[in-house]
């Protein structure tokens, strides 16, 4: 029998997941086999609707090899296993006469520990009893969570948080999970033959296609010690995610909080003297931590520094102590050892990294206004970090909607630690970039109005003429508003100031769960939902309900953000120019996807307001609209009102 050809595949799956084929679809799977066979790398854009996930599924469940799938969005990774992945399987299998299999993977936290749900949580005394379901009342929402919780463990297969519904809240949670540190390990738990994460593990090194997200790729690549299968292949969807979820993964953080419950699990478990020393250096850390004011530290500070050494020292004597001493009067003692190791080398590691002081690194402070103060370090880039662990003996494709910024690739590669498209050389990962489009007519869908007559938006205050712009838009649009500001203050002000002007409803980020809002959005054409950063990304409503996306300013990043700032400078010192590649990027990306929530299917139509003249006027004002989809463009605010009216018009049924 002949091996089936690559458009037959993608034909029984995008039939078999009742999809439409699209040019886009064909060019980017043939794109992916090419990359897979060659053992190259591809970044791939290709805009919404395109199909994008059948476009890398099919080559890779083809080739045979070993892929991992890194998604950022839990959304895409449900779509993926419950939906996309059993079809394209039940498709495929016939033609390839074999039947691949799929896993998803996540972080150990992610899944109910059966040790700590049966054993109890080890606790400080000062948090209340052993058991925590004694401790949480029944009556209390906790305690309600905590029986749920075990009442589900009888019956859940995977143990997946995300599989239990309704959720949960991360503290609930926590009594029932552990991370990869506080695990005591499936020979050592008596629980291990049975373990979730465990069996999770075990079906990835089974499957053709392992499905994760881009923390567990991070760590992966980071920490050194395999958490995924070995794999020939690595595709990365919502690429334009990557560099920032890999920062968070490789970003150290230190509170006094944090610190007093390491000393609090220690104390029980070693000698007076070393737990004495602990408990010192951590008041040390405190009171600096009273006086600490936001913002970078170019220098670790000299109170600081003799504070970080003393914890520093002061762990390292604990984490000895803890691994030569046992007090059999601890009940559970190696869950209570492990956890209590756990906390004290997380602040030892981070401890010393800040004094340590690496060139590549950013400190700075901030200040929570529930949590209090804290340190952090993040690395100054994570470029080199991706180039040497992520494109090493393996073929990599990274696609989303959005990889071109300004009209090139290059901008998101060098992000990736890519040289630009074409440069040879030693140690140089070789790549490609291609643009398959859009299934969409973006310049007869849209329009992108940008209000060159209002005044450019100043670091602080009320912008009274931009509220009158917005209040006069969605008035012609008859409500299906998605208002996305760059600050949660704009939001709430912009909110505010409408539900004074109108009776139509206004929804609020933060005022109820961000699934609600967008059922609810989605739900009634004549409403208005109003948000900051998951907004920018996270909305798929297709139809009339959406048909107004406005944009309050540019977003660029805060210019008192430290890593941002500390990024620009370094960019600057070595004779490039910083705007352009930190802060520009950083805009471009968001404005691109932002854009990308108007024109969601064939029949939508709509306009993208950006109430920011400076898109207009400024000189990288082209680079941006250059990385946006390419509506029709205009500043004619009467023309934009017109378009609108015309558009809400057309979408109420006939009376």
């Amino acid at each position: 029998m002949t091996k089936p050809s690559l458009p037959e595949l993608l034909h029984a799956a995008v039939t078999a997941v009742g999809g439409t084929e699209r040019p886009g679809q064909a060019s980017m799977a043939s794109a992916v086999a090419e990359a897979v066979d060659d053992n190259a790398h591809l970044l791939v854009q290709a805009g919404t609707g395109t199909g994008k996930s059948l476009g890398y599924l099919v080559p890779a469940l083809a080739h045979g090899e070993r892929v991992v799938v890194a998604t950022a969005t839990l959304a895409l990774q449900r779509q993926l296993v419950e939906r996309d992945l059993p079809r394209t399987v039940d498709a495929l299998q016939p033609l390839l006469r074999r039947r691949p299999q799929f896993a998803m993977l996540k972080g150990r936290s992610n899944y109910l520990c059966l040790h700590r749900l049966h054993e109890g949580v080890p606790q400080e005394e000062e948090e209340g009893l052993f058991d925590q379901f004694e401790a949480a009342a029944p009556s209390s929402k906790l305690g309600q969570d905590l029986l749920r919780m075990r009442d589900w463990s009888d019956e859940t297969e995977t143990g997946d948080r995300d599989d239990l519904t309704p959720g949960v809240s991360d503290r609930a949670w926590a009594q029932i999970s552990v991370s990869s540190r506080e695990c005591l390990g499936a020979t050592k738990c008596a629980y291990g033959a049975e373990c979730f994460a465990e069996m999770a593990r075990e079906r990835a090194k089974l499957a053709d296609v392992v499905v994760t997200n881009h923390a567990l790729l991070a760590i992966d690549a980071i920490e050194g010690a395999p958490v995924l299968p070995k794999h020939e292949v690595l595709i990365v969807d919502e690429a334009h995610e990557l560099v920032s979820r890999v920062t968070g993964v490789a970003t150290g953080e230190l509170t006094p909080g944090q610190v007093n419950r390491a000393v609090r699990r220690a104390a029980k478990l070693v000698n007076e003297k070393a737990a004495d020393a602990l408990q010192t250096a951590s008041e040390g850390f405190e009171r600096v931590m009273e006086l600490a004011l936001p913002g970078r530290l170019e220098e670790v500070p000299e109170d600081l520094g003799y504070a970080l050494m003393a914890l520093r020292d002061a762990a390292r004597t604990v984490i000895s102590a803890l691994g030569s001493t046992r007090d059999k009067s601890v009940q559970d003692e190696d869950a209570v050892r492990k956890q209590a190791m756990a906390s004290v080398e997380s602040v030892h590691s981070v401890a010393e990294r800040i004094t340590q002081g690496s060139e590549y690194d950013v400190v700075w402070y901030e200040r929570h206004d529930r949590f209090g103060a804290s340190v952090r370090v993040a690395p100054l880039s994570v470029s080199g970090l991706l180039r040497e662990k992520l494109f090493a003996d393996r073929s990599v494709v990274l696609t989303s909607a959005t990889l071109k910024l300004g009209g090139d690739f290059n901008g998101v590669g060098a992000s990736l630690g890519l040289a630009p498209e074409g440069t040879a050389g030693e140690d140089v990962p070789q790549w490609k970039g291609l643009d398959v489009g859009s299934p969409f007519d973006y310049p007869k869908q849209g329009i992108l109005y940008v209000a060159r007559h209002l005044g450019t938006p100043g670091r602080e205050g009320s912008r009274t003429d931009m509220l009158d712009e917005l209040a006069d838009l969605v008035e012609a649009a008859g409500g299906r508003t998605l208002g996305l500001f760059s600050s949660m203050r704009a939001a709430q002000a912009a909110a505010e100031d409408l539900r004074g002007r109108q009776d139509r409803p206004i929804l609020l980020q933060g005022e109820e769960t961000l699934g609600e809002l967008i059922k609810n959005f989605a739900a009634d054409p004549d409403t208005c939902l109003f948000g900051t950063l998951s907004l920018w990304q996270g909305v798929d409503v297709p139809g009339s309900s959406c048909q107004l996306v406005v944009m309050d300013r540019i977003p660029f990043p805060r210019p008192d953000d430290p890593l941002m700032s500390a990024r620009q400078k370094a960019v600057e010192e070595a004779g490039g120019n910083g705007f352009m590649a930190v802060a520009a990027t950083h805009a471009a990306l968001l404005m691109a996807q932002g854009a990308g929530r108007l024109v969601r299917a064939t029949g939508d139509k709509g306009v993208v307001a950006v109430l920011d003249p400076r898109l207009a006027n400024a000189r990288y004002g082209s680079y941006l609209r250059a990385s946006m989809p390419d509506f029709w463009y205009t500043t004619d605010r009467n023309q934009a009102r017109r378009s609108l009216a015309a558009i809400d018009a057309a979408a109420k049924p006939a009376p």
